[in-house]
């Protein structure tokens, strides 16, 4: 991802999300050092993620992927090359939050091998006042 990709990320995010991120805080990822990504398809934009790492671990930031290419295995894509970073960048273990409402996403993690490990209560706004954030490890072999 670079400052061109700004927009379509955050265009794409939009649609994604009840309360997406804004192009401010892909721009701070991107400031940061980040590891952040685009993923394309015939030169569409057709999903993102980003990843934070501190030390020997590493933070799933953001992912997505637009609805339309979502299921045919491009969310699988995106993750396995964000454990790959992490990994190569020195982390043993990957972080991240997901919505309980989220069961597609939840369901991507734990094929992967993630287990929940917490719950933070409150952590994401919602319609209806705010939703739980469920917290997810794995080891990075």
């Amino acid at each position: 991802m670079n400052e061109r990709d700004l927009d379509g990320v955050t265009a794409l995010e939009a649609s994604l999300q009840a309360f997406p991120w804004t192009y401010g805080n892909f721009a701070d990822s991107l400031t940061a050092g980040h590891s952040v990504w685009v993923l394309r398809l015939g030169g569409d934009l057709i999903g993102f993620s980003v990843l934070m790492s501190v030390i020997d671990e590493a933070h799933l930031l953001n992912i997505g992927v637009c609805q339309r290419y979502q299921g045919q295995g491009f969310g699988a894509r995106l993750l396995r090359h964000a454990m790959e970073c992490a990994r190569l960048g020195g982390a043993t273990k990957l972080f991240l939050e997901v919505r309980p409402s989220n069961d597609k996403a939840v369901e991507l993690y734990r094929h992967f091998g993630f287990r929940q490990i917490g719950v933070r209560k409150a952590y994401y706004p919602a319609i209806a006042g705010r939703e739980d954030g469920l917290v997810f490890d794995k080891e990075l072999a």
